[in-house]
């Protein structure tokens, strides 16, 4: 797996990883410098484990990432799964965490997590302009589907 971009100068290959909020970073500069803002752990144990929303409790802060996943996945096509640093790369995107600020956008998405047709339901997402953008931005961050 190759080594993700520097969190803070987004510049170097990350060499670390904070201890805290595993945020990938390349020198004791950026270190000194991402520990200026507060950080914490990550909520979630695992990519399946629920939001704390959904448990009802406390909603998760701004800049962490939980997974969730309900029903089994089933993979047709295993080069269509991303890789680790794609998701980390997703995961530290503050242009998608903004995305995903968006109530509109997160009734969309829930929409389509919590179809029993996902495929249709998504297809129907794609036609409205918010969601067809926030794909977008997601398909330039972890780079071009074989």
């Amino acid at each position: 797996m190759a080594p993700l971009k520097c969190h803070v100068c987004r510049e170097s290959k990350s060499k670390y990883k904070c201890p805290n909020c595993v945020a990938p970073y390349c020198s004791l500069g950026c270190f000194k410098k991402h520990k200026e803002i507060p950080c914490s752990k990550p909520a979630a144990e695992g990519p399946f484990a629920k939001p704390a929303s959904a448990q009802n409790e406390t909603p998760v802060p701004a800049g962490e990432v939980q997974w969730h996943a309900e029903r089994p996945l089933t993979i047709d096509d295993p080069t269509m799964v991303l890789q680790t640093s794609q998701l980390e790369s997703l995961a530290f995107s503050s242009e998608i965490c903004d995305a995903l600020k968006d109530d509109n956008l997160q009734k969309l998405i829930l929409s389509v997590d919590s179809s029993p047709d996902p495929e249709s339901e998504l297809a129907k997402a794609m036609e409205t302009d918010a969601f067809r953008i926030f794909a977008d931005k997601i398909l330039s961050i972890i780079g071009p589907l074989p």
